[in-house]
């Protein structure tokens, strides 16, 4: 909407992208244009338009309306890409971008701490395919060009990882794989466009859960690639032969959450540092994973190429198991246990990722909580997190 796009700040753009008058035809937002099936006025024009099929154009539901282009344009401005294809859900995305990057016979390196279903998913659907997956340390940095073999095609990166959030040195991965031929992917799902672009930092494929942050209602399923103009293609293409889309429905809703995105994230981090800077004085706590934090692995890195933090972050207790934790999360009022985050109500998550590493090893003195501080009340989270350690402490004092 914008002709002057380069010298306007983030957070503009999350309000202008994606918004150009034809699509909108003068009013605020792109409407819901829910389509299979597109008419042509005659046979000149449908011969013409499938010459492209790929082109903003209306040709088949599949392909996209105003809805999703509107979405995809302002998310491929907003990350500095060539292009953005949506898919159904952040797993649909991050599986789809693999298998566009990938051939039988190639090697996939993967970070230790990626999002299990991407995991299961290397060593499943891949693996069948001919494509065999390793997985390395997520603070190897430059040190990750020991792990390359000469098959080695693509990496995937998570920055912060899922669940114990290690940041990675996106820039020096990127400069191995550039030197060595291989693609880099990352999912950004945690610090959204934000606050990290992972294109700027070397990387050619940022990936997002939009179904998180960008959604930031936790009522639709959505997930975005965007890419440079050295992977786009091959996602693109891709994209179309899977026939991955996204529902215009969903689309207008993740619209709709991008343009409070800068305000809600502001609050989100806010409060996520305040309740986290309580919890590091718990006796029960041994430690608060938070990239902001010194102590977490990376946060040098974080500091140095991310823009802020968000309201996600994890909570090494002192002692116990698992299965200790339930006297805890059963009865929070508050805190519900839910997998998804990015939505404005708080989110508790007992969690081992022992199971799922292999590149390097977890231990921990207790058991792991992840958090998500919704956009509720600091002090009432805070009281609910506090009755909730003290039935915990109680329990292990039982046993």
């Amino acid at each position: 909407m914008s002709d002057n796009k380069k010298s306007t700040k983030i957070e503009t753009r999350l309000i202008t992208d994606g918004r150009r008058d034809e699509w909108t035809h003068g009013i605020v937002n792109p409407p819901v244009y829910r389509a299979s099936t597109c008419i042509f006025d005659s046979y000149d024009t449908m011969r013409e338009r499938a010459k492209d099929p790929a082109a903003r154009h209306l040709y088949y539901g599949r392909k996209g309306t105003p809805t999703q282009w509107s979405l995809e344009e302002a998310l491929t401005d907003l990350e500095g890409g060539a292009g953005t294809k949506l898919y159904p859900s952040g797993v649909a995305a991050v599986n789809s971008a693999i298998l566009a990057l990938v051939s039988a016979g190639d090697h996939v390196l993967m970070v230790d701490s990626a999002y299990e279903p991407t995991r299961a998913f290397a060593k499943g659907i891949l693996k069948r395919f001919g494509v065999e997956t390793s997985f390395y340390d997520p603070m190897a940095g430059e040190n990750i060009a020991a792990d390359f073999r000469e098959n080695t095609k693509l990496v995937v990166a998570e920055s912060p990882g899922s669940l114990t959030f290690e940041v990675q040195d996106i820039p020096a991965i990127a400069a191995v794989c550039r030197d060595k031929g291989a693609y880099l992917l990352v999912d950004n799902t945690w610090a959204t466009p934000l606050y990290c672009n992972p294109l700027a930092l070397g990387a050619d494929v940022s990936v997002h859960a939009v179904t998180k942050y960008i959604g930031g209602h936790s009522d639709l399923m959505m997930g975005s690639v965007t890419a440079n103009e050295r992977a786009y293609p091959l996602i693109e293409k891709a994209a179309f032969s899977l026939g991955q889309t996204a529902s215009p429905d969903d689309a207008f809703l993740a619209s709709r959450g991008l343009r409070t995105l800068a305000a809600r994230l502001k609050i989100h981090e806010e409060k996520a540092l305040t309740v986290a800077r309580w919890l590091r004085e718990r006796p029960e706590v041994a430690k608060v994973l938070h990239p902001a934090f010194e102590d977490c692995r990376g946060h040098a890195i974080w500091k140095r190429d991310f823009k802020g933090s968000t309201g996600l972050f994890s909570v090494i207790l002192k002692d116990g198991t698992d299965a200790d934790t339930a006297p805890m999360v059963d009865h929070m009022r508050l805190f519900r246990m839910g997998f998804s985050w990015g939505g404005y109500e708080s989110l508790i998550l007992p969690s081992n990722p022992a199971g799922s590493r292999s590149a390097t090893h977890w231990a921990a003195p207790g058991p792991l909580l992840r958090l998500h501080i919704g956009l509720e009340d600091t002090d009432d989270l805070i009281a609910d997190l506090a009755d909730g350690l003290d039935r915990y402490r109680e329990h292990m004092a039982r046993k």
